[in-house]
């Protein structure tokens, strides 16, 4: 979620209040930053990669369980079928199928032939022109993803004396603000889940960069003193691949932060120590929590065979706070919504409303105070949504991977009020300043200013 500027155009097109374009060279589903007159963007630019047939076309992110592709995407090459998928009725089982189950997954090693780089470009605000870029890492991958992915899916942040980078397995590099490398930190490289690749951005605070590095062979988070990149502590986590980023949750009771996975989890700041868990089920771990000071609300992207449900945290819980078996709330859970509608984009909390934007389409409105679902439409030729929605002059902006921004009225009635469009195709979420949007697709950088 995000809470926009003060004077910010409300309507925009590829002709109108364009202020300047930034052509990208690279790739990377990382979202722009800025601080003061600059803007941070990671990226990768491949330097050698396997022939087009072999690779599928533009990579997207990876793809939410249960849901079927998004126009253009396509299946990782060499990929055999997953534990779960089952011969269809009246098929006959495939080469080197059993009658007791699927077949091995087939290990895609392709990627070990290419050659990336990794990079940290810094533009001017105002003029879009590149100030300085830096190439973090040259070579070849040390874990693969799926075309959907990039190897830059991670958002760098920044407390305006120095730019984290991080590139998940690649690493994770600090920069000051003229480009200048000062430390950089290897976490490991670890298999992902069918290979997908990674997502969770880090996210500062005080002084402290927290990480959540979770995988299929060794998941744990991670707090790094932000000035010497030293490692302050760590917890192991019992989790597998996700992509949320963790929160920082500033409550009534206390500031803590919140790591999300099939249960998600609080720790405590300064030790790592875990103040609560819920067990939140879903299909994918992708969204990021949002809260206010008196509760926090979660869930996962649901799927076919999971849903998504939704939990309202009270501030100050403590200890396991899954509800019992049939029960919507419980110790630490104020109410809970079964298959909420969530999807990859995170939810926004806004006077007294929370919106959940599935990956679809589906906008659902839901009473924060006692969960009760005020609406749930669709609009009319949305495309799918992965960037996460912001609020200005009490209004609802939220964009799809079309390129269409639609704006939406605030409050209990469903009220679409505008739209605007640009060319390009969006995951990233939008950077926000005083006065100007900056949209980062997949060819080009947009600031959109009056």
């Amino acid at each position: 979620m995000l809470h926009a500027g003060r004077n910010l155009p409300e309507e925009w097109g590829n002709d109108k209040n364009i202020k300047w374009i930034y052509e990208l060279d690279g790739t990377g589903w990382s979202s722009p930053i800025v601080w003061g007159n600059r803007i941070f963007i990671a990226s990768t630019f491949p330097e050698k990669v396997n022939p087009v047939p072999e690779r599928g076309p533009m990579p997207g992110p990876p793809p939410e369980g249960g849901e079927s592709p998004q126009p253009g995407r396509m299946p990782q090459s060499g990929q055999g079928p997953q534990p779960d998928q089952m011969p269809q009725q009246g098929q006959g089982p495939q080469p080197g199928q059993g009658p007791r189950g699927p077949r091995p997954e087939v290990i895609d090693t392709s990627y070990l032939k290419e050659i990336y780089r990794w990079e940290l470009t810094c533009l001017d605000l105002n003029t879009g022109k590149e100030l300085w870029k830096r190439i973090a890492y040259e070579g070849t991958p040390r874990v693969m993803k799926q075309p959907m992915n990039t190897y830059a899916s991670e958002t760098p942040a920044t407390d305006g004396k120095r730019i984290y980078a991080y590139f998940g397995m690649t690493g994770l590099f600090c920069y000051d603000m003229d480009g200048k490398l000062l430390w950089k930190r290897d976490l490991g490289a670890f298999k992902t889940q069918s290979g997908w690749g990674t997502g969770s951005s880090p996210v500062i605070y005080r002084d402290v960069l927290y990480i959540q590095v979770d995988n299929e062979v060794n998941s744990f988070i991670v707090a790094i003193d932000a000035s010497t990149g030293d490692e302050k502590w760590r917890a192991e986590r019992e989790e597998k691949t996700s992509y949320s980023t963790p929160y920082i949750w500033k409550n009534k009771i206390r500031d803590e932060l919140v790591a999300m996975g099939k249960t998600a989890r609080s720790y405590d700041l300064k030790t790592g120590k875990v103040l609560w868990e819920l067990k939140v089920a879903g299909e994918q771990t992708i969204p990021s929590p949002v809260g206010d000071e008196e509760r926090l609300y979660l869930g996962n992207a649901g799927g076919q065979e999971a849903k998504g449900d939704l939990y309202a945290v009270k501030a100050g819980a403590s200890g396991d706070i899954t509800p019992d078996a049939g029960e919507s709330s419980g110790n630490g859970i104020e109410w809970s919504f079964p298959d909420a509608g969530f999807g990859n984009s995170s939810p926004l909390v806004y006077e007294g409303l929370l919106y959940l934007f599935s990956s679809r389409g589906d906008v659902t409105c839901y009473n924060a105070a006692d969960g009760k679902q005020i609406y749930k439409q669709r609009p009319g030729g949305i495309g799918g949504i992965w960037a996460s929605p912001w609020v200005y002059n009490d209004k609802i902006w939220f964009l799809d991977d079309k390129g269409v921004t639609r704006v939406m009225k605030a409050g209990e009635k469903y009220e679409l009020l505008s739209q605007n469009s640009l060319d390009d195709q969006f995951w990233s979420s939008v950077a926000i300043t005083g006065d100007a949007y900056i949209f980062k697709g997949a060819k080009k950088m947009f600031c959109v200013k009056k």
